[in-house]
């Protein structure tokens, strides 16, 4: 239990041991002012490991990152500079296994880093905007370590943490990691507005974060009834709750909850949270959970791709020779949605990459990985259209997905095609 006044002061040394792992929360999770004095104070500690989800914040541009050792979940946003620091230690696991994983000690964590606010209750704290897989972080520390932190917002669901499972606390002092919406491109918006065309109205649906998703939002702005379960919201749901076309009416679960395990956003989403028994914080064994999915009618996921090749594999890792995505929860959902009665999945992407040069479908994915199998795969949305993958065979699926292939790319497409036949 967390003893003496709170500070804002923390010397990692009296903590930390050789061969720690350390982890903290992704995006607004994230305790800034103990992640950067973490590496203000790197020459003076033992050499440790870093385990990082998505960091959204600048610590790691700071000095003192690279004294340490990294081993990370994806390679998004400034996770990537981990990886690259790293050589490449990137776990490739679904998000609904890191629980368990962690749990395990198969990924280890010795010292978590949070962030809590006070509740009503003196002896809970709040997580406020990240529950994900925390409470697996929690468990499984030797030390926990807490930012109080009472800019976040005090969220209903899985975000209560015992008073008694907190070794040391810390004044918050960072900056606060607060995450802009993307802008999407036109060609984002494009491909949105055939997604949009998919999806009915009482239709449930799951998006992430990036400008396409953002511009899937915009583009449902028109539908009425929808509801919300997803692995992280981001303003642009604010815009689809306030507008009333999600109630989660129609859901078959959690009527009248969205349900989400991050908030990805600005201030403006934080508010919007706060004390809103709208918006339920539900732990990644909920929210990435087969068995919960299974019971919404109709859920949408909608998901993207660094690439896709002619049999339907998803890439959402790697970029060339860059890690730049993640295994995630990608496949969780797109299992998922293919569960829940009525439900479809989506892999949505643009044709090309954004300077034209190169298609995002593809002959084969060569030595690229391979996210989604081919097997899982249902619609796949271009801006040049919808390929229906589900129940196609190789030779149908291949023209399918070349169809929605950008024009200039199309005749080798059909070239390969005719080759492999």
């Amino acid at each position: 239990m967390a003893s003496g006044p709170a500070s804002s002061s923390f010397d990692f040394a009296t903590i930390l041991r050789d061969g720690d792992h350390i982890a903290w929360p992704q995006g607004t999770g994230e305790p800034t002012g103990l992640s950067s004095r973490l590496m203000a104070q790197a020459d003076a500690l033992p050499p440790v490991t870093l385990v990082l989800g998505m960091v959204t914040s600048r610590t790691l541009d700071r000095a003192g990152a690279d004294t340490f050792r990294y081993l990370c979940l994806n390679g998004a946003a400034n996770t990537r500079k981990a990886v690259a620091r790293s050589g490449g230690r990137v776990i490739p696991a679904h998000i609904s296994a890191i629980p368990g994983l962690i749990l395990s000690g198969r990924i280890k964590v010795d010292v978590a880093l949070i962030r809590v606010r006070p509740t009503a209750d003196p002896t809970k704290y709040s997580l406020g905007v990240m529950t994900d897989f925390v409470h697996e972080m929690i468990a499984s520390a030797r030390v926990v370590v807490a930012e109080l932190d009472e800019r976040m917002p005090l969220t209903t669901g899985d975000t209560l943490v015992d008073r008694d499972a907190i070794t040391h606390l810390a004044i918050a002092d960072g900056d606060e990691p607060l995450i802009v919406d993307a802008t999407p491109s036109a060609a984002d918006e494009a491909v949105a507005k055939r997604v949009a065309e998919l999806i009915p109205d009482r239709a449930t649906v799951q998006f992430g974060v990036g400008g396409l998703p953002v511009a899937v939002a915009r583009a449902l702005g028109g539908h009425q009834q929808l509801g919300l379960h997803s692995g992280v919201i981001t303003d642009a749901a604010v815009d689809l709750i306030e507008a009333g076309v999600v109630t989660n009416r129609y859901k078959g679960i959690d009527y009248g909850v969205s349900v989400t395990g991050g908030l990805f956003g600005s201030r403006r989403l934080l508010d919007f949270a706060d004390r809103n028994a709208g918006i339920a914080m539900r732990r990644a064994t909920y929210t990435h959970s087969a068995a919960a999915m299974a019971q919404i009618e109709g859920l949408f996921s909608i998901n993207s791709a660094v690439g896709i090749d002619l049999s339907g594999q998803v890439n959402a890792e790697v970029a060339g020779d860059r890690y730049v995505g993640a295994v995630g929860g990608q496949v969780d959902f797109v299992r998922g949605a293919r569960l829940s009665p009525g439900g479809r999945s989506i892999i949505a992407l643009a044709s090309t990459t954004p300077d034209g040069r190169h298609s995002k479908i593809v002959a084969n994915l060569g030595v690229q990985p391979v996210t989604t199998a081919r097997s899982d795969v249902d619609l796949v949305v271009t801006e040049f259209g919808v390929a229906d993958l589900w129940g196609l065979d190789l030779l149908a699926r291949a023209k399918a997905l070349a169809a929605i292939a950008h024009p200039t790319f199309r005749d080798a497409l059909a070239a390969d095609i005719r080759a492999a036949s």
